[in-house]
């Protein structure tokens, strides 16, 4: 016993020192370094290719923080969601939604999204009281913080169901936009907080691709309540919400439990003190920044940067940019088709099904054969988005290929997680940097989400959506541009930053 905590005395030393001499600046430096090439197993999943210690804490990491954040992801998206479900399964009709009201259902959504990420975005804990980023969650622990606002949620959901008109609605979607804010940059930031560069992508696409997961789960979920038609008096999409807050309430009370919060502060009961040692220095050796305060010229350091800027362009490219995912469209055209309440849910989950494969295509490719390149997937969904809105935007087309058009929509979602993860590569050298790009990247995403689709996804034309297709592709150019400007940025960075390296 005595020998191996002195070898893991000694591994976390090298680790330090190595850590002060020259952290890796990419994923692929890892992989270049030929005292550090992976085995081939590594391909398969990172944990195999690590030393017994390490392999035992990052399955500990791994079944909480993937557990916790995946399951909160699920039901974020589920209670989020919904709302498309119910209003073809229904709702439209016994509310009389026959104008635009979808759309600002969705609307007050993202405003209380936006709204509520204001006091909460920065995710540090500053180590003086008197720094000027103490806003709400730099006072609570994030174990605390984000189990309460799913609880929360969780709750608003279930009240939907007695909801009678669209402005009961309109209430009610701010307040879940408003508690579900914390949530995705909350998890982006814990996650980036415990993993090293090489893992990052897998973790972030997992995490990523649990919210398909809730979309298609909810698709199934609304067509099986629906026969719940008329018991107790509730109609079958009322019942949807019902059951969506019975499954989410205990997801939410689990993370209480088991949220790591990060390594600095953590207070898991599942973890040793040698498991938070381990943790700390592995981020060192990773290049990573410990927490510091804000100061006037940190700030001034971080917006006279282009990380803050082109990443966060980036993200709302992404997320404003693969729209007939996001809308209904497929759910509705297939309504005025004539198919069955089960089958309108049933088959966009199709789409749903293709956005969870291509998120783990992306993340495995990414971090392997890519050797930690995250703009060629970027790419690729581009390209995709290019074609899928081309057709759609000309309409008149055969009907398989339409099919195929909705259900390969999904290739452009997967991407979300890999973003992230370029993002915490990229800002690798300052906590605090990171904390408020994460944070700028979601909060501008979602000011743009809450007024563009106003203008090119209104209800009313559904579901020939031209001017949402033919801006999708403009942003889908725009992002892949953008992409390759921050690749070409990065590498005059990193080379910029071996050049200054001592001998």
């Amino acid at each position: 016993m005595g020998g191996t905590k002195g070898s893991t005395s000694l591994a976390l030393s090298v680790r330090r020192v190595d850590a002060v001499a020259s952290p890796p600046d990419t994923c692929e430096d890892v992989m270049l370094n030929e005292s550090s090439k992976p085995h081939w197993t590594a391909y398969l999943w990172d944990t195999l290719d690590k030393s017994p210690e390490e392999r035992r804490f990052l399955f500990k990491i791994d079944a909480a923080i993937l557990t916790v954040a995946s399951l909160g992801y699920f039901i974020k998206n589920l209670d989020q969601i919904n709302i498309n479900n119910a209003f073809v399964s229904g709702m439209k009709e016994d509310l009389g939604l026959n104008g635009n009201q979808l759309n600002y259902m969705q609307t007050c959504w993202t405003v209380g999204y936006v709204i509520g990420q204001i006091p909460r975005q920065v995710w540090t804990y500053p180590k003086e009281k008197n720094t000027q980023s103490n806003l709400l969650l730099t006072r609570i622990r994030p174990s605390l913080w984000i189990p309460s606002c799913e609880v929360a949620w969780s709750v608003l959901t279930i009240i939907m169901a007695k909801c009678s008109t669209a402005q009961q609605i309109y209430v009610l979607r701010f307040f879940i936009g408003l508690t579900e804010s914390t949530f995705y940059p909350g998890m982006q930031y814990v996650i980036g907080s415990w993993y090293q560069k090489c893992e990052l992508g897998k973790r972030s696409c997992i995490f990523h691709a649990s919210s398909a997961v809730g979309s298609m789960f909810s698709a199934y979920l609304m067509a099986a309540v629906y026969h719940l038609d008329g018991v107790h008096g509730f109609k079958g999409w009322q019942w949807l919400f019902i059951v969506n807050t019975v499954i989410s309430l205990p997801i939410a009370i689990s993370g209480f439990f088991f949220l790591p919060d990060v390594p600095e502060t953590t207070r898991a009961w599942y973890l040793t003190p040698s498991d938070i040692l381990l943790a700390q220095n592995r981020m060192q050796a990773d290049g990573r920044e410990n927490r510091a305060p804000y100061t006037k010229e940190k700030g001034k350091k971080i917006f006279a940067s282009w990380h803050i800027y082109l990443l966060t362009l980036l993200y709302i490219l992404y997320n404003n940019g693969g729209g007939v995912s996001a809308q209904p469209a497929f759910a509705i055209w297939l309504k005025q088709q004539g198919y069955s309440i089960p089958q309108i849910n049933a088959y966009p989950t199709l789409t749903t099904a293709v956005q969870l494969v291509t998120t783990l295509i992306y993340a495995w490719t990414s971090d392997t054969v890519l050797r930690g390149e995250r703009w060629p997937p970027i790419i690729f969904s581009g390209i995709m988005i290019v074609t899928v809105n081309t057709s759609l935007a000309i309409w008149n087309i055969p009907d398989a290929w339409k099919w195929a058009c909705f259900i390969l929509a999904g290739c452009s979602s997967g991407i979300g997680g890999l973003l992230y993860a370029w993002m915490h590569e990229i800002c690798a050298q300052d906590n605090e940097e990171r904390a408020l790009v994460a944070a700028s990247m979601n909060e501008m995403a979602f000011v743009v989400q809450a007024w563009l689709p106003l203008l090119i996804w209104q209800q009313v034309e559904a579901p020939e959506y031209r001017k949402g297709y033919l801006a999708s592709i403009a942003i889908a150019f725009a992002m892949m541009a953008t992409a390759l400007v921050i690749r070409r940025l990065q590498q005059i960075e990193v080379a910029s930053r071996r050049l200054r390296l001592p001998e």
